[in-house]
């Protein structure tokens, strides 16, 4: 459900991230881009919407008001979303260790929340 709301909304170069083992916040993490604050902003109201539709309550949704990284915290999936400055500076995949072709998991890769 996550990667398809992040497609329809044209997000850019989503990851997804697999965590198990590494943090006991969460079992995977997407992070994706968005081109600008509001498309940002978009992208994660559309995430939001679609896990509702789907009975999915978010525990959490932080950053609204400055877009430039808007989290969604879905329990087992936590999806971060940001302008690219953002993604460039925390770089969020290699804080987590993850190398792209060690424990990430290709876009594709089927989620069920």
């Amino acid at each position: 459900m996550v990667l398809t709301s992040l497609e329809d909304m044209k997000a850019v170069e989503p990851m997804v991230l697999d965590v198990r083992g590494k943090t006991g916040i969460t079992d995977i993490m997407v992070v994706a881009s968005g081109n600008s604050g509001r498309h940002v902003k978009a992208i994660a109201a559309r995430v939001v919407e679609d896990a509702k539709d789907r009975g999915l309550r978010p525990l959490g949704v932080e950053g609204e008001e400055s877009a430039e990284w808007v989290l969604v915290d879905l329990g087992d999936v936590v999806v971060h979303v940001m302008v690219p400055k953002m993604r460039d500076l925390y770089r969020l995949e290699r804080i987590w260790g993850i190398d792209e072709s060690e424990d990430s998991i290709p876009p594709t890769g089927d989620l069920q929340a």
